[in-house]
């Protein structure tokens, strides 16, 4: 312990000449912030930690070919986004936390409800509209770090934004009510 610390490169590529404990210091550096954005991409506790585990196996298998034109922070940051979302694409149920003991549950229906018609909205995106929507309106990325992590322009993210959000807004509307949309299709009689 009597050496200065290592940054993520040098600890990237320490792991992949062998020092077997380097990626382990390398997730002790970063998991809180790679739980969160996990827990925050999936919406559920349980698929936040296996999309975590599955993301931590592939970046330890794939460190060997990491490009060194980005940081590894936004490198683990985009292994962890896409294994979220390969888990959403399996698994389009919402998981939604333990209700705290002092609320009713009554009290939360429509908050729950709520919470699963966006999930399920959220899961019938394209991949990369559903990732800069999470990324820049769930997690509060700027739209400048989300394409630094996605290895994009700027103007690329905000045009998926845009194109998701305006997606989302029409999904939720029909998911609200599933008959306007035959309603408006239908002349009106007069």
């Amino acid at each position: 312990m009597g050496h200065p610390e290592r940054s993520d490169a040098e600890l990237l590529a320490a792991h992949v000449a062998g020092d077997r404990y380097a990626f382990g210091e390398l997730y002790a550096r970063h998991h809180r912030r790679l739980r969160r954005l996990a827990r925050l991409t999936t919406g559920c506790p349980e698929d936040a930690e296996d999309a975590l585990q599955e993301a931590m196996l592939s970046a330890h298998r794939a460190a060997g070919n990491f490009r060194h034109h980005a940081a590894v922070g936004s490198w683990l940051h985009r292994i962890v986004v896409n294994a979220c979302l390969d888990r959403l694409r399996r698994n389009t149920i919402a998981c939604i936390e333990l209700l705290d003991t002092h609320a009713v549950i009554g009290d939360r229906t429509a908050e729950v409800e709520t919470c699963l018609e966006v999930h399920a909205a959220l899961s019938r995106l394209p991949v990369h509209q559903r990732a800069a929507v999470v990324a820049v309106d769930i997690q509060g990325f700027s739209v400048a770090e989300a394409a630094h992590a996605f290895g994009v322009a700027p103007g690329t993210i905000k045009s998926r934004c845009a194109r998701g959000r305006a997606r989302l807004a029409v999904l939720l509307e029909r998911s609200r009510h599933p008959g306007a949309a035959l309603r408006s299709a239908r002349p009106v009689a007069g």
